[in-house]
């Protein structure tokens, strides 16, 4: 077995694992790296040459590990795509948007290599993706290589709890097993369940490490945290403030608009329309449909039935008025320029009545991460085209994740027993963190933090 890492830098960037079994090839994701731009921003796909690569499976449909896939069929034309049945309902949508940014980027910064593929593209692309319930185990080399005698490994999908269709991957070769996590949520959140990677047992694994560099509180709950929630939401609407929570489109979204309904369910926060963006109402509305097909709570919480949601007209953001407590749950997570959220938050930074709360991960980098580490009073640069603005707002943070926390990770792999971890998608600290923990419970396992564009031999 080869294992090679695409990624194109050593943090969370376009996630992207080409596996060299025998005569067989899998890419992993094909993501597009959040912080870089044009083809920058894409894996390393040249370091796989043209490769007769079999199959390329998809983990999740969050852009880091979906965003260049038309880029990969393109690369690899012979390969089919296969993701989970819920995924397959969303990819289309997620690559669609994408190009609609990327044409919007070209436009107004001057990005002239955008869009890096078309909506014609991603239609010509769509037959080739296929869709697979959790647990079933599939054959994945290519009808050539079959009928020319050489068995096909498999691979199986399992529930990774952490979005809509999100999937660990299992792959079985003639003499080894791997297991690659993509993003995974070991913890029960307001509609989706906890991950089922129960029984997994693997000679390699390849792990992510987001929150490696993230110390839990011994007294934490998430319940606390949606009670400190309750209390910041109270206390800014007696300012008259509004509250705004940025979120990704795909699973955050809809995990806080699923609380906040049962919040006003409950009667511990009152009726009131909440604004979101369209493409979280896109997935909102997805969430809703194909609730019979996810492993999740509240099963008959439809969230368009429950909330009165409205959405932001193109523009709106700039120019409404920020008062009466109004609630904003709005792309995009990081608060990337030309955004929603970004919009909102330049207008909002300056005014010690707002209020900005942050419910996910945001890189350090981003708007929304040197946001975050300004404090009350400080001057900073948001970004290029809001500049240089105070922070006057009220700023919060609540740790209501997404992803595993380092111990429930690293409890996983002792579950699994591998011979080999592969660490990835986290930043230097978490890694050693993570390296440094494994090595001193269990010295026998090999780890490696692939380079980008280095393969490794297992």
């Amino acid at each position: 077995m080869q294992i090679t890492n695409l990624n194109p830098d050593t943090d969370i960037g376009a996630s992207g694992w080409l596996v060299d079994l025998g005569e067989h090839r899998i890419l992993l994701d094909a993501g597009m790296h959040p912080k870089r731009e044009g083809r920058e921003s894409l894996p390393l796909y040249g370091k796989a040459g043209h490769l007769d690569l079999d199959a390329i499976a998809i983990s999740h449909c969050h852009h880091d590990h979906v965003g260049s896939l038309p880029v990969a069929c393109r690369h690899f034309p012979r390969a089919h795509v296969l993701m989970t049945e819920l995924s397959y309902f969303i990819a289309e949508r997620v690559l669609h948007n994408s190009v609609n940014v990327m044409t919007r980027q070209r436009d107004e910064l001057g990005i002239r290599e955008y869009p890096l593929y078309s909506h014609d593209q991603i239609d010509d692309i769509m037959p080739q993706f296929q869709g697979f319930k959790y647990n079933r185990e599939i054959e994945w080399a290519s009808y050539q290589k079959s009928r020319a005698g050489l068995p096909s490994p498999t691979l199986e999908f399992f529930d990774a709890g952490h979005t809509l269709g999100s999937a660990g991957i299992l792959i079985r070769g003639k003499k080894e097993t791997m297991f690659y996590t993509g993003d995974v949520c070991f913890h029960d959140q307001t509609l989706l369940r906890a991950a089922r990677f129960e029984g997994v047992k693997a000679d390699v694994l390849v792990i992510e490490t987001t929150r490696g560099n993230r110390e839990i509180p011994k007294d934490f709950t998430r319940e606390k945290e949606i009670e400190r929630l309750v209390t910041a939401i109270h206390e800014a609407q007696k300012r008259k403030g509004c509250i705004l929570i940025p979120s990704f489109a795909l699973g955050r979204t809809q995990e806080m608009l699923a609380m906040l309904a049962l919040l006003m369910r409950e009667g511990k926060l009152k009726e009131q329309p909440i604004y979101i963006g369209g493409l979280g109402r896109v997935f909102t509305e997805i969430y809703d449909l194909e609730a019979h097909r996810a492993n999740r709570l509240h099963m008959d919480l439809q969230l368009h039935e429950a909330l009165q949601l409205i959405v932001l007209e193109k523009g709106q953001a700039e120019k409404m008025k920020l008062s009466g407590g109004k609630i904003f749950v709005i792309t995009a997570g990081m608060m990337s320029e030309n955004t929603a959220a970004h919009d909102l938050a330049a207008r909002m930074i300056g005014d010690a009545r707002q209020n900005i709360f942050f419910v996910g991960y945001a890189d350090p980098d981003s708007p929304a991460g040197r946001l975050r580490s300004a404090k009350r009073g400080e001057t900073f640069a948001f970004s290029p085209s809001a500049g240089r603005v105070t922070r006057e707002c009220d700023l919060q943070e609540f740790d209501l994740t997404a992803h595993a926390n380092r111990e429930e990770l690293l409890e996983f792999v002792g579950q699994v027993s591998p011979r080999t971890v592969l660490l990835g998608h986290g930043d230097d600290t978490a890694r050693h963190w993570f390296e440094e923990q494994i090595r001193g419970r269990w010295p026998k396992i090999k780890i490696f933090q692939p380079q980008p564009g280095v393969r490794i031999q297992i």
